[in-house]
């Protein structure tokens, strides 16, 4: 996808992301090693049956954590002991034998071993230096986030930076506005708001070949976290309508509904769905769970992708990257292109097997276009049509 117009850009040199991945992937492995030996070091032989101990642990508080979730009563009681009990048991056990320490240490060294090799396995995106827009339209929300558009001036401040400015009125309708917005000679769209109102502006900038901006303004802002931005500083963000880093990012559908992070089916959908759920998260789920995962009300979904059909499903996730790729050092602000890709695919089941299927996703050139028959299909749920596309207004 060319740049457009009067908005030429050039390619941000990326040649030192292979030297950084290459340090992260000896890094980590030096850290595994060091994690493995940690225990061997200390307790000699011995070490083995120590980490037999931890696994045994850890398998008897997921299966705690399992009756917990899952179940109410009594069982509900006897999980959310053991899941406490068994990892405090273990540790005990270390130190009792004069091993906490190493313990520690080693848990403590194979967790940065994973951290480090998600960034030595994370893709680095054609980032680019663009030219600063001529007529940038921002979108404010400011109903997200408990009124952050108004708390940190945001509106005020987009304008003294030379952009125009739409505050949305309840009942409008976005795509419209985003449209307009075009017409009128934008080439450079942004929203402060939640993940929904994001994605049907983008879905306008991609169809345009604009780039599109994400400031940070709603409640939990998900995109904008895969994005690396700083979500407790949405004026930051606005640097991004006059200039910054810009990089192509996917665009996905599920149906006719397009989104900039994931859709999920099923459990979690039907959590997010509860009215309840945004006030009081923690207690919504703990009451939902138990019908969802193993009572009356358990999802049953079918998926195809990639030609692999699934039935039986209780919760599907489908989103539109696998992973983002975000610079070390301080959030920086940047603006989107859009391109699409076959979309990765997790399902599972709460049954004692889970069944995951990723769909491929083969390079393609750079450029936007709607989903074709080969990307993959997602079945409804034949119990209900209940699904979420993750964010909020």
């Amino acid at each position: 996808m060319g740049p457009r117009g009067g908005r030429p850009s050039t390619p941000r040199a990326t040649s030192g992301r292979g030297n950084h991945s290459a340090a992260h992937a000896r890094a980590a492995l030096v850290l595994l090693l060091g994690g493995v030996l940690t225990p061997l070091v200390a307790a000699g032989l011995r070490g083995v049956l120590w980490a037999l101990v931890s696994i045994a642990g850890l398998a008897l508080a997921a299966a705690g954590v399992w009756w917990a979730l899952a179940y109410t009563g009594t069982v509900r009681t006897i999980g959310t002991a053991l899941s406490m009990a068994a990892p405090a048991t273990v540790l005990t056990l270390y130190a009792t034998a004069g091993l906490l320490g190493p313990a520690l240490l080693s848990a403590g060294l194979l967790v940065l071993a994973v951290i480090t090799a998600r960034r030595a396995l994370a893709p680095a995106p054609t980032q680019e230096t663009p030219a600063a827009p001529h007529h940038p339209w921002v979108l404010m929300n400011r109903q997200s986030g408990g009124g952050k558009v108004d708390r940190f001036r945001l509106a005020d401040k987009a304008r003294a930076a030379g952009c125009r400015v739409h505050v949305l009125v309840p009942g409008q309708d976005v795509t419209a506005l985003a449209r307009q917005a075009i017409a009128d000679g934008a080439d450079l769209l942004g929203v402060a708001g939640g993940d929904g109102t994001q994605a049907l502006v983008a879905d306008v900038a991609a169809h345009h070949d604009v780039p599109f901006v994400v400031v940070p303004a709603a409640t939990r802002n998900h995109f904008a976290l895969d994005l690396g931005l700083d979500r407790d500083d949405p004026v930051a963000a606005l640097e991004a309508l006059t200039g910054g880093i810009e990089f192509r990012t996917d665009l996905g559908y599920a149906a006719d509904r397009v989104f900039v992070n994931n859709a999920s089916f099923g459990t979690y959908a039907c959590v997010v769905n509860d009215p309840a759920y945004r006030t009081a998260k923690a207690r919504t789920v703990w009451q939902a769970l138990p019908a969802l995962l193993t009572g009356d009300n358990t999802p049953a979904l079918r998926m195809t992708a990639d030609g692999r059909r699934l039935t039986g499903l209780q919760a599907l996730l489908v989103s539109n990257n696998q992973r983002y790729w975000t610079p070390p050092g301080p959030p920086l602000p940047r603006c989107t292109r859009w391109r699409s890709r076959t979309p990765p695919v997790m399902a599972g089941t709460s049954a004692s097997s889970t069944a995951t299927a990723r769909s491929a996703s083969p390079s393609r050139p750079p450029i936007w276009r709607r989903p074709t028959a080969d990307s993959s299909s997602v079945g409804t749920c034949p119990w209900q049509r209940r699904w979420a596309v993750t964010g909020n207004g």
